[in-house]
């Protein structure tokens, strides 16, 4: 079963993109023009950064359990 990883999307001034973050794995982000751009981004980038540590034997983080703001 695939592990499912909370995700904060923001806005950035800086870069003028939406930014996809995943807090629970080092360096893991993404972005795009649009949320749900960057989401899709993140998503591969996920992907990446596991399989990326099963090759290195890199323990695997559990997703934390994060609340939803309304």
């Amino acid at each position: 079963m695939t592990q499912i990883y909370p995700i904060e999307v923001f806005w950035s001034d800086e870069d003028q993109v939406w930014i996809a973050n995943v807090p629970d794995l080092a360096f893991c982000s993404g972005h795009g023009e649009t949320p749900q751009a960057a989401v899709e981004e993140v998503e591969v980038a996920v992907e990446a950064w596991l399989d990326t540590a099963k090759k290195q034997g890199i323990e695997i983080p559990k997703p934390s359990k994060r609340s939803i703001r309304a």
